[in-house]
């Protein structure tokens, strides 16, 4: 049984005789009596004002002008906008604030194939959609014969595509303004930084709104993930079109860009100008490297388990090996992350933290130790034995970056929200 209703009256075309809103109140009528009972969301789309004919001529019909029908529309919720982007990017918003996925969309029939090009779009496989027609009934020509339309041309899919974009574009950062965070060590020849959990349009509660990770098992569709990497490339100066990210699976697989491919890598390095690579990070690390000598570069994302297979390092002998860079001239920077404060782990897995140096463990004896892994990070690369440019590693470096995600980054009440690091050869 669908959790939501929506009846799709958009595109409705109607004859302005006086009988019509008896009869479309008949008609709504008999979809509230079977659905509303089981219903927890029941939703009319349309516009603002109806498109009617009258004697070959258009005219506006208002739906408010039959008391009966007014009554009986106080059982719905009624989303009314100029586009369909941004009608349905509305009623999206109301069912996840109601946390539904089962919903049952009545629409004309030949408006099946658009509104189906649309949710395809806007929402994601977390959303369970059946759909049915939706019959008025005929009486003197109340209510235009319409007859489904199966295929929808490319150029119809590039105008939805656009509408979507251009809606999505209007709309308000959340949550305050985009925020960048930059090394003082890499030098302008680079593009580079860490974002923040502010200044994007995603609006689900577990993540953050300047969400750039999409998944077909969330909510946030692939749409809205695009539009905060589009102001982020904006506000950062890259070219959106050319834009990699690691494909993670907590390892040490290193992506060289110009090679195949693989599957999946939580390191990527680079040399080619305008091309920006991006590491996430949650609890991980985002990592940076940057050579300006041999003008190359890389990012990596460094979980406990990737830190123990030092996919840090594997990062940067890719680096070494592919371009030529040499140790002391790469600069590495470990972006926002856990912290020892809030990261556990259960203590058979600690101990291979603790076998690496002890002060990466603290509360050893306690059943779940607390994990330093930017302090394992920092061993495992070399910070603490004199190479990977330590003399770079100043203060200031370590008051922007040695802290941890969960209590000065998140800005907001995000349970889930992902920082990236990125970085684009410039010069």
């Amino acid at each position: 049984m669908a959790e939501a209703v929506l009846i799709d009256l958009f595109g409705l075309k109607l004859t302005c005789q006086e009988n019509f809103h008896e009869t479309l109140l008949k008609t709504l009528n008999v979809i509230q009596y079977h659905l509303a009972a089981k219903a927890k969301f029941l939703c009319i789309m349309d516009c603002r004002k109806m498109s009617c004919e009258r004697d070959g001529e258009h005219d506006n019909c208002e739906l408010e002008t039959s008391n009966g029908l007014l009554t009986l529309m106080r059982e719905f919720e009624i989303v009314r906008n100029p586009s369909m982007a941004a009608s349905l990017y509305t009623i999206k918003q109301k069912i996840d604030e109601k946390h539904l996925s089962s919903i049952k969309v009545i629409v004309p029939a030949h408006r099946k194939t658009l509104m189906k090009a649309f949710i395809d779009r806007l929402f994601t496989e977390v959303y369970n959609f059946e759909f049915e027609d939706l019959h008025v009934t005929l009486r003197d020509g109340l209510l235009k014969q319409s007859t489904e339309i199966n295929t929808i041309t490319a150029h119809e899919l590039e105008e939805i595509q656009s509408e979507i974009e251009t809606y999505l574009r209007s709309l308000p950062a959340l949550k305050g303004e985009l925020t960048i965070i930059t090394s003082p060590l890499i030098p302008d020849i680079f593009i580079h930084g860490f974002t923040t959990r502010t200044g994007g349009i995603s609006y689900i509660p577990t993540l953050s709104s300047f969400n750039l990770f999409s998944s077909s098992k969330r909510r946030d569709p692939k749409v809205v993930v695009q539009e905060n990497l589009r102001r982020l490339a904006n506000t950062a100066g890259f070219n959106v079109e050319k834009f990699y990210q690691i494909k993670t699976d907590h390892a040490n697989e290193v992506w060289i860009m110009g090679r195949k491919e693989p599957e999946s890598f939580d390191g990527i390095t680079s040399n080619q100008r305008g091309v920006t690579i991006a590491a996430p990070g949650a609890d991980c690390i985002p990592i940076v490297f940057a050579d300006p000598v041999k003008k190359a570069c890389g990012v990596a994302h460094s979980g406990w388990k990737g830190t123990l297979l030092g996919v840090a390092m594997a990062t940067v002998n890719a680096m070494i090996a592919e371009y030529g860079c040499s140790l002391e001239d790469i600069i590495v920077v470990l972006g926002p992350s856990v912290g020892p404060c809030c990261f556990t782990l259960p203590r058979e897995s600690a101990n291979a933290f603790h076998n690496l140096h002890p002060e990466c463990v603290r509360l050893f004896n306690s059943p779940r130790p607390h994990i330093d892994i930017r302090k394992a990070t920092r061993h495992l690369t070399g910070f603490f034995n004199d190479f990977l440019c330590p003399s770079k590693l100043n203060a200031r470096e370590k008051l922007l970056f040695d802290l941890c995600k969960t209590k000065r980054i998140t800005m907001d009440n995000s349970s889930l929200g992902y920082i990236f690091s990125f970085i684009t050869k410039a010069k």
